[in-house]
């Protein structure tokens, strides 16, 4: 059973910084690009980060020179940590693999809110 389970959200400050992380399970964790995505309230979900195999790394626009994503394979988990938050990055993020094509997963989702 495949599991991805999200941590590290919470209410922080414009300026501030959170590390997310995702601990996945049921899976070979190296063998799999990991991905975040973000949903804000009345918005499509949208791409936040991705990390391949190899760890290259991909970003969004909005997000590119503030937030910065990870992995270590040995402890099954992604990160994504994120510097310089602003209230339009108030959302619920998720973490997102693709096994193969039409199997996917999806973990529970953490709330960042970014309020003064």
């Amino acid at each position: 059973q495949v599991q991805l389970v999200e941590s590290g959200g919470g209410l922080v400050q414009p300026g501030g910084s959170l590390r997310l992380s995702c601990a996945a399970s049921g899976i070979s964790f190296r063998l799999y690009a990991m991905a975040w995505y973000r949903q804000a309230p009345g918005e499509q979900r949208e791409l936040v980060a991705s990390i391949s195999v190899g760890a290259t790394t991909n970003y969004a626009d909005s997000v590119k020179g503030r937030f910065t994503i990870s992995r270590d394979n040995a402890k099954n988990t992604v990160y994504l940590q994120m510097n310089s938050l602003k209230p339009e990055d108030t959302a619920v993020y998720y973490c997102y693999v693709n096994i193969r094509t039409g199997i996917s997963y999806w973990g529970q989702g953490t709330q960042v809110t970014v309020s003064s």
